[in-house]
């Protein structure tokens, strides 16, 4: 058994966005390629965004912190600290209005 704190990582991972060029950073959670169940926590600065992508899976986004806008085909949802977005299983993008940090986890089809 292993517990982390998302606190935490959504600190230290805002720090090393803000000093990153991209304006991002990312670190798996729990799970990899390999497995089914993936987990990813990504920090975006304000203005930050995913570009449009395919959905890899069954998917949802938590926000850890801030306020991200997700956006596919005419449809967009934002959501701030504490919300949980579900993913269209359609092309999606990801914008941080604000300094963010997410949680995303993905089951692989």
């Amino acid at each position: 058994m292993r517990k982390l704190s998302l606190d935490a990582l959504a600190r230290e991972h805002l720090e090393q966005a803000v000093a990153s060029s991209s304006g991002r950073s990312a670190t798996t959670v729990h799970g990899g390629h390999e497995l089914v169940l993936r987990q990813t926590l990504l920090a975006l600065t304000a203005g930050t965004t995913l570009a449009e992508h395919e959905n890899p899976g069954e998917a949802t986004v938590q926000v850890l912190r801030g306020r991200v806008r997700l956006a596919s085909g005419d449809d967009s949802w934002e959501g701030r600290t504490g919300d949980l977005i579900l993913i269209p299983p359609a092309r999606h993008s990801l914008d941080a209005l604000e300094d963010s940090a997410i949680l995303l986890t993905v089951a692989k089809r």
